[in-house]
């Protein structure tokens, strides 16, 4: 049975998954002029949100649903073109496994954690503590939607000092469309890892790559 309280810990901002420290491409974004206020913003996050985040969302709703962590670990390598990207989700898969397993220790994270000593990625890594929470996939695919705009609202209000209120309400008017990411990514997950979506954002795989030169940044990514 699906634990309401469970799902609300796993999607806090609190959850000491890391996340905080990384901005989504939202900082390259504000440099490159291409986020300036709140309604660049949200039309940043919805890209985000339909492109990276379905796909992520899928393979965290796949993991959850218990499919091969391995070879889902591989999918989201495929689908991570830039190697900035994939060492950033590497790296959150890795704070997401230290967090995970203080809060519902279980087998298959332990298993998982001693197959990818440099961490697995993160979204695979969500699935499965999802999984051990007691959520199912629809569950841990809300989380990453959620995680895919709420991380470059966050830094958005430290990067530009836009007004928190502004930010919020972005995320408010993006419910919909999240909802709408979370059940196409879970639905495509009970179809097998074949089926998952493999959406790209070439610009952000770029601006990643440019972002990880930078001698001096607020983000990680």
């Amino acid at each position: 049975m699906t634990s309401r309280a469970a799902l609300l810990v796993l999607a806090d901002g609190r959850f000491p998954a890391g996340g905080h420290a990384h901005s989504g491409g939202a900082e390259a974004a504000v440099k490159a002029g291409r986020i300036t206020d709140a309604a660049s913003l949200a039309a940043f996050c919805r890209g985000r949100l339909h492109t990276s985040g379905l796909t992520a969302a899928a393979l965290a709703a796949a993991a959850a649903l218990g499919h091969d962590p391995y070879a889902l670990d591989a999918a989201a390598d495929a689908r991570t073109p830039s190697p900035a990207l994939r060492a950033a989700g590497r790296k959150l898969g890795r704070q997401m496994m230290r967090a995970a397993r203080a809060t519902w220790p279980c087998p298959e994270l332990d298993a998982l954690a001693a197959a990818f000593p440099r961490g697995a990625h993160q979204p695979v890594v969500l699935g499965v503590a999802a999984r051990s929470a007691g959520l199912g996939p629809e569950d841990a695919a809300h989380c990453v939607a959620y995680e895919t705009v709420s991380g470059p609202a966050t830094a958005t209000v430290r990067l530009l000092s836009l007004d928190p209120f502004q930010a919020t309400a972005v995320l408010a008017r993006l419910a919909p469309a999240m909802d709408r990411v979370a059940e196409e990514a879970a639905a495509a997950a009970r179809q097998g890892i074949d089926a998952l979506p493999a959406a790209s954002a070439p610009l952000l795989d770029i601006t990643a790559e440019q972002h990880a030169s930078w001698p001096v940044r607020l983000f990680a990514s």
